[in-house]
């Protein structure tokens, strides 16, 4: 896979989140390289000009797609080649919070500041639409523990649960043009976690996992 940055970001120096940074005949370009290789493609945009190009030239996921315009959606639904959208709508509680505590810029905290609530809006508008969505966390941003609590917040802005659990495993198994994973079926990775509970009636079921089962060999506790 191959990831550019079609727009400026949150937590860089000195840019802003909706400044295009590549042109659609470079993104269009890069995407052709890559597709020919047999590579996805991932483009950083938080813009809706840098998206609207992204999507326009062939690129595969959009990640963040946080300032999309109804445009975007127009164009991501009409595109034949698929394109998936990557929203991270949980990680701004985390940033918000601990941010300034980590030493994180206070010019980097603003941006995140303005984008959080315009992007979860989105996120909302674009499910409700029919985008196709994936469950994008950043990880890193915030610390990986915290990334199964982003259910409950795609849950909260549309999604049903399934939806939500499907945007981890099928859609995105699917976005990555992988056969392999993402469904429980013979042939495929025995990659499974385990929970006590129903997820469809509490989404927060999966911030608990009982056990995790990776290649088909059960993972110890201490690990």
């Amino acid at each position: 896979m191959i990831k550019v940055c079609a727009t400026g970001g949150v937590f860089s120096r000195g840019d802003t989140p909706g400044q295009q940074q590549l042109t659609e005949e470079e993104l269009r370009a890069i995407a052709d390289e890559a597709h020919m290789q047999g590579l996805r493609v991932a483009a950083h945009a938080h813009g809706a000009s840098g998206i609207n190009a992204a999507i326009r030239a062939g690129i595969d996921t959009i990640e963040h797609a946080s300032l999309l315009d109804d445009e975007s959606i127009k164009l991501a639904k009409a595109r034949k080649r698929p394109v998936w959208f990557s929203m991270d709508i949980k990680n701004t509680d985390y940033t918000q919070a601990e941010g300034k505590k980590n030493g994180e810029l206070e010019e980097n905290i603003r941006k995140d500041r303005e984008i959080g609530q315009i992007q979860r809006d989105n996120f909302r508008k674009a499910n409700q639409a029919g985008v196709r969505m994936l469950f994008g966390s950043d990880a890193g941003v915030m610390p990986h523990k915290m990334v199964p609590q982003q259910f409950a917040v795609m849950v909260e802005y549309g999604m049903t649960p399934l939806q939500a659990i499907q945007a981890a495993t099928r859609n995105a198994s699917e976005a990555l043009g992988r056969n392999d994973v993402g469904e429980i079926q013979v042939g495929r990775y025995g990659d499974l976690v385990a929970y006590d509970g129903d997820p469809l009636q509490d989404v927060r079921v999966l911030e608990r996992p009982v056990a995790v089962v990776k290649g088909g060999e059960l993972v110890p506790r201490d690990h």
